[in-house]
Order: C-alpha cells, then structure tokens, then sequence
C-alpha cells in the first residue's frame, strides 16, 4: 500500500507539473505574412532563449565534430561565397521579423558528399559542399536552398517542434512513473537537439519554408525562379526523389508548381532589389 501511495502521488505531481506547463503554452505569430501570406498561429511551450540557447551548443558540438574530422571551412572561397550570400539573406529576413538581422548569424562550410544544409535555431547555418559542388549551384541557387533554411529558423519550426514533443514527453513521463518505467525523464536538450538537427521537418514547414525561402531570395537580390532549377537538379540527383533532409516533402512535381507559383509572386521584389 505504501508503494503504491507513493508511485500516485509521483503520478500526480507529474501531472500537475504538465499542466502547469501546458498552461503556459502560448500561441504566437513568429513571421510576418509577406508577400507569400505565410500566416499560421504557432503554439509553444518552450521560450525561444531556452532553444536558441540549446541550439548554439549543439551547432558548436556540430562544428568541434567537423573539425576534429578535418572537414570545416576547408575551402576559404567556398566558405566566404556561403557568407557573403548568408549576410545578404540575413539582411532581408527583417522584412519577416524586425528582430532576425540582429541575430548571432554564423555560417560554416563542412566537407562532406552529402547534399544537405540546415539552419538552427538562431541563425546558426551550416552548407556542406556536396551540395554545391555535386549539384553545380549558382549563386542564385545557393540562396535559394540557404533561404529555405533560414526561413525555418524565423518561423521557429525548431521551437515549434520540441514544444510538441516535450508536451507529449510529459504526458509519457506520467505514464511511464505510473508504470514504473525507469527513462520517464524527459532530456529537453537531447529533444532539441533532434528536432534541429536530426529528423525532418513535416510537410507544413517545408512548405512554409519554401515560401519564405523564395521572397527571402528575392528580396536579397537572387533570382527566385531559381529555386525551380535547384529542385530540379535535386531531384535529378536523387533519382527523382528528395535528399533526406528533405524527404518529408510531397513530390517533385506538386513542389516545383508550387515553388514557380510564389516566384512569380514575388519577381516585382526581385526586380526592385536589382535596381537598388
């Protein structure tokens, strides 16, 4: 009887910790809509200082990685092409959230054949030269593939998304005490980590992210039709299917009528940054 007294009252206070916490949950607008009319409430759990934080020591694990491998910044032209376009993408991103161009932006290139870039939390980017040189990207394409990126860290999808799986780990939390389960706690900086780094991004935030990517480039300075022909030669590269980092996204096809559809939109954009 003892024992069980105290699994439930472990049990309940678990309990009312995750109901405090959902309680705090707070629906935002992190973007502004633009000229792609990217417009979705956002509910989060967690404060952007907690993730932002967590995500800068993971990029600098990502990076210490890298160099103990002899793989960062190894190609001085690369890595200064990669900032000089992260600088200018930087610069626009303001006309999403007034905040974004005063962010700790940072950009590292890493050798790898691997086609793949991300952006965390923050605005820490990092390219892999599979992707520029296995795909022959223009500079145009570049910022259409690094746009894509950071448009997830103004949205915070990274943020969004450890908000959801730290709510669903306290509810396992409780059950997994009421079942004695022994790895009911939930690693918060592990869940980051994952979610920024590791797994891909849903079908809603890639498309979000394809949006803002292309106003971002355009408003920046770089073509945004040519996030039509980096697809395509990503497709053409992965034997007509996405590259992991993006294997959440529908099809080629459905992606690329979108992406010709918001360039369009957003050509008066590019065409005044040109006369700039």
């Amino acid at each position: 009887m003892i024992r069980l007294t105290v699994m439930a009252r472990r049990a309940l206070g678990l309990s009312l910790l995750a109901a405090v916490a959902l309680a705090s949950c707070e629906t935002v607008r992190t973007t502004q809509p633009g000229a792609v009319g990217v417009d979705r409430p956002q509910t989060m759990l967690l404060s952007s200082e907690q993730v932002n934080k967590s995500a800068a020591q993971a990029y600098r694990q990502e990076l210490k990685k890298a160099a103990a491998k002899g793989a960062l910044n190894r190609d001085p032209g690369q890595v200064a092409r990669v900032r000089v376009i992260a600088l200018r993408l930087a610069v626009a991103s303001g006309a999403f959230r007034p905040d974004a161009p005063r962010w700790a932006w940072e950009s590292n290139v890493i050798t790898s054949k691997e086609i793949n870039a991300w952006c965390m939390p923050g605005g820490k980017i990092a390219v892999y030269t599979g992707l520029i040189d296995r795909l022959r990207l223009t500079d145009d394409e570049l910022a259409a593939v690094m746009g894509h990126e950071i448009a997830h860290a103004l949205r915070e999808h990274g943020r969004e998304r450890a908000s959801q799986a730290m709510a669903q780990g306290m509810a396992l939390s409780v059950l997994g005490i009421v079942a004695g389960a022994s790895d009911s706690n939930l690693q918060l900086a592990q869940v980051i980590t994952d979610v920024t780094i590791n797994l891909p991004n849903s079908r809603e935030h890639e498309q979000e992210a394809d949006r803002i990517g292309v106003e971002l480039a355009a408003r920046a300075g770089y073509d945004p039709r040519a996030a039509v022909t980096l697809w395509q030669k990503m497709a053409q590269a992965s034997g007509g299917g996405p590259p992991q980092f993006l294997s959440t996204h529908p099809s080629p096809q459905n992606r690329i009528r979108d992406l010709q559809g918001y360039a369009a939109r957003v050509m008066p954009l590019y065409e005044t940054s040109r006369r700039r």
